[in-house]
């Protein structure tokens, strides 16, 4: 599977998605104020998400630090070895959350995650079940492991 792209090479992953409730966009580096605010706002909110079971994540970390995580995503992106997205506010484009998109380690497909701000916990499920029909009517996957979620299979 290692030798595997996690995409087809002429696969050309979504910059962008819509709706009323939220955009997503690649996350990156111009991202990071609001970004760090968004999760450090809301820690305990994120560990309870599904999905975040194990409690690795999120810890504490600097602004700058919090940067060079975002850039790694973005090197990511660019590299096709897993896909990050901001989750914005349409209204302002304030970060409300993440979602995460890589390879699943024993298996082909992807394994998801995502996340919202405590303030916007309502957006959860709403988020997760609109991100699992754009990963199967968009994306390529054999199958999506949505952490925490039922999973989508082809």
């Amino acid at each position: 599977m290692d030798d595997m792209p996690f995409v087809p090479p002429d696969f050309d992953p979504p910059q962008r998605l819509s709706t009323p409730e939220f955009v997503l966009e690649p996350l990156g580096p111009q991202h990071n104020e609001r970004d760090y605010h968004a999760w450090t706002s809301s820690m305990e909110h994120v560990r309870a998400t599904p999905g975040f079971p194990d409690g690795s994540w999120p810890h504490e970390m600097t602004a700058e630090e919090n940067r060079g995580d975002l850039e790694r995503h973005q090197r990511d992106f660019v590299e096709r070895r897993g896909f990050t997205y901001t989750v914005l506010e349409p209204a302002d484009g304030d970060v409300i959350g993440c979602l995460y998109v890589y390879p699943i380690k024993d298996a082909p497909g992807a394994e998801v995650r995502s996340w919202v701000r405590a303030d916007r916990a309502a957006l959860d499920l709403p988020l997760a079940e609109t991100v699992a029909a754009w990963l199967e009517s968009t994306w390529s996957f054999e199958q999506v492991r949505y952490r925490g979620r039922p999973d989508v299979s082809r």
